[in-house]
């Protein structure tokens, strides 16, 4: 890196915050949370995974982040039909003539910075291992032909979650995940208005922050210091382990990157409690997200808010009443099978640790009635914890 060139890349950080992300964030509405998490997947280099229903736009927002970093993107909308040719590129006719086993790549995945795969989990075994080895290598390997792939990120999406253990290892090179939902209806006002100006073309992109500045702040990467987090962040993959939330040696050293790129979108080489705002997005279950939530929150609540926080650690997320009865509900199902089965105190222990962290967490409900009545389910929950042989 150049004298100054530090310097050059932190700017660029805070320059894709304010005049790439910002700006996104005007064109859609309610998908905040998502394009900062677009944001920090792109600086770590890692995959981020939307799970939502078909027209929620998830492609319209890494088409969107492409425009206005002006990149090359790809994009395919994977069937259990789909092969390997649909995605990497068929052979090269001419050399297979010569008898040459090569790749024609044009306009295919293996030369597009941002890729996006929706209905990524019905990939078939033709594909799955090459599709690992770009998520995780960012190589791409057919036969004896290997290549380096210039891709910055994957966004994978899909409206469920995988059942196939084959699956839940692609789903796995994820290493953030987030919902993406339609929008509340008292917001719909403002997606015909802001989706009508995207429809028609009236968006205006400027190249504020290119590939390079991208590739820039990834070298930036290893200056990072983690050491004031380090400890914090011990304590919270203890206590996520401890709630039941799978937490591997490999992601946990992965997912120090996210950690370190939310510094780097602030100008900073040094993380903070604060930076641990992306741990909300590591659950791998839908009942899991407001227990990972709640453990992620509980951990930065004595951080001191600066101006140079990342703006995503400050916006507390608000428990979903919904999420909280899904959970519920879960436990209670747990709670049943073990009624008919020989005791598990291992497991009742846990169920009653993800029981107190859900209790804590429903108190922020804002809704009284809905409160409520999660309330009067995590009494009667509490009750059969106590009695575990009268369920």
């Amino acid at each position: 890196m150049k004298p100054n060139g530090r310097d050059l890349a932190l700017a660029q950080g805070v320059a894709l915050r304010d005049k790439v992300l910002a700006p996104m964030k005007s064109t859609f509405a309610q998908k905040d949370e998502i394009i900062d998490l677009l944001g920090v997947c792109l600086v770590a280099g890692e995959n981020l995974f939307l799970l939502g229903p078909p027209g929620t736009a998830k492609s319209a927002l890494v088409n969107d982040l492409a425009r206005r970093l002006k990149c090359r993107s790809f994009e395919y909308l994977l069937t259990s039909f789909t092969e390997p040719n649909e995605i990497f590129g068929p052979f090269d006719i001419r050399k297979l003539r010569e008898g040459d086993l090569v790749t024609n790549t044009e306009g295919m995945l293996p030369e597009a910075e941002l890729v996006f795969l929706d209905e990524l989990l019905n990939a078939n075994s033709a594909i799955l291992n090459s599709m690992l080895m770009v998520l995780n290598e960012r190589v791409f390997r057919r036969g004896r032909e290997t290549r380096k792939l210039p891709t910055l990120m994957v966004t994978g999406a899909s409206n469920h979650l995988p059942e196939d253990e084959a699956l839940s290892a692609l789903f796995d090179r994820f290493l953030l995940r987030v919902k993406c939902d339609n929008v509340d209806p008292e917001r719909l006002p403002d997606v015909l208005h802001r989706g009508w100006k995207l429809d028609l073309g009236l968006v205006e992109y400027t190249a504020e922050v290119s590939v390079d500045d991208i590739r820039q702040l990834h070298a930036l990467m290893p200056e990072v210091d983690l050491g004031p987090v380090r400890e914090s962040y011990l304590a919270l993959v203890g206590r996520l382990r401890a709630a039941g939330i799978e937490v591997s040696d490999r992601r946990a050293v992965k997912l120090q990157r996210p950690i370190a790129a939310s510094a780097l979108l602030c100008g900073r080489t040094e993380t903070r409690i604060s930076d641990l705002w992306v741990l909300r997005h590591i659950w791998g279950r839908e009942e899991q997200q407001e227990i990972v939530a709640a453990l992620v929150d509980e951990a930065m609540k004595e951080w001191e808010i600066k101006p140079d926080d990342h703006p995503r650690a400050n916006a507390r997320s608000e428990p979903n009443p919904e999420a909280l009865a899904r959970d519920l509900e879960t436990i209670d199902e747990e709670l049943q099978a073990g009624a008919n089965s020989e005791p598990d105190q291992q497991q009742r222990s846990l169920l009653a640790d993800q029981l107190s962290v859900l209790t804590s967490r429903s108190q922020w409900v804002t809704d009284q009635d809905l409160r409520q009545q999660l309330q009067e389910k995590i009494d009667l929950l509490w009750q059969k914890m106590e009695q575990p042989g009268d369920d």
